[in-house]
């Protein structure tokens, strides 16, 4: 199973940091590539769904790191949602192929910007984080933990 996730979560990140880059993609493949990511993060976060929910249950109980994680775990979510929202909100590629449009371009536009920079701080810190697995499951092919 540890091979799964990280092969979600490498794809994910790798589309994420293209996507992440419209100076190189242009918009209209920053904007389709940031709809991949929204996907293959879902994907991710149902993968880790049941450490979440037990990590949330015995929060009292649990390790500082535990909590921790799950903090900067909600911390991107937040992000990323915000992200998200605020792209389609602004996108002249994506909402416009569904034949809509919406107002609000001059505080979408700065919250993009904004999130998009506390986001990739964030997943730098995730991958940091989760180095010792990462590294774990590469070197000896298999994972650290099960999380």
């Amino acid at each position: 199973m540890d091979r799964k996730r990280f092969a979600v979560d490498a794809v994910a990140l790798a589309v994420y940091l293209v996507a992440a880059n419209p100076a190189v993609t242009g918009i209209a493949v920053h904007e389709w590539l940031g709809i991949g990511a929204l996907v293959l993060f879902l994907a991710h976060c149902a993968q880790h769904v049941d450490w979440i929910a037990s990590t949330a249950r015995g929060l009292r109980g649990s390790t500082w790191a535990a909590r921790g994680n799950l903090a900067l775990d909600a911390l991107v979510l937040v992000a990323f949602m915000a992200v998200t929202v605020s792209g389609l909100l602004i996108s002249g590629e994506v909402l416009p192929a569904f034949g809509l449009y919406a107002d609000g371009y001059y505080f979408w536009d700065p919250l993009h910007a904004i999130s998009a920079k506390a986001l990739l701080a964030l997943l730098l810190v995730h991958v940091v984080v989760h180095w010792k697995w990462l590294y774990g499951l590469v070197r000896k092919g298999r994972g650290g933990h099960d999380e």
